[in-house]
């Protein structure tokens, strides 16, 4: 078995990600690798820009929360997904620096977070609505289409890397 793994689960109408690893930094990284599991695959991301994110909380519950937290409004304001981390927690204060790579994944999702909701739509447009607003605004609405001819029933064909 490995020491190392993160899970999915339902979690009443939302889903719930679940990191395991031998120690507590290291089931957080396996987390993050689950909340991008959501979206992606996390071996598709390319890990080229470090993104530093910093949190503190009064337990390990709530620390994992602002995290997790975290984690979702930098892909929602940066237009990133992460796939790479390195954790770091000393008490009640957890330090990172996550890697990341632009991209797009077809599909359709909605990851809610303390500050806001994030939508994955399914023609890869990214979208945010803070938690006090009551519309949508698009982090990235225009679409980059792959020629219809390339690569039918590949998932390079419905995946577009690199800068947005």
């Amino acid at each position: 078995m490995c020491d190392t793994s993160w899970q999915h689960f339902p979690h009443g109408a939302d889903m719930g990600v679940r990191g395991i690893g031998k120690s507590k930094a290291a089931a957080f990284e396996q987390a993050a690798l689950a909340l991008t599991a959501l979206v992606s695959d996390p071996r598709s991301v390319r890990a080229d820009i470090l993104v530093k994110l910093e949190c503190q909380a009064p337990d390990d519950e709530l620390l994992l929360v602002e995290w997790l937290n975290g984690i979702i409004y930098e892909m929602a304001t940066r237009k990133m997904l992460f796939a790479r981390f390195a954790v770091a927690i000393d008490g009640n204060r957890l330090n990172d620096h996550v890697a990341a790579n632009p991209r797009r994944t077809m599909g359709e999702m909605w990851i809610e977070g303390a500050r806001g909701v994030l939508r994955l739509d399914g023609d890869a447009r990214l979208w945010w609505k803070a938690k006090a607003c009551s519309t949508l605004e698009p982090v990235c609405p225009e679409v980059r289409r792959v020629p219809s001819k390339a690569h039918r029933s590949c998932p390079v064909a419905r995946q577009q890397h690199g800068p947005m």
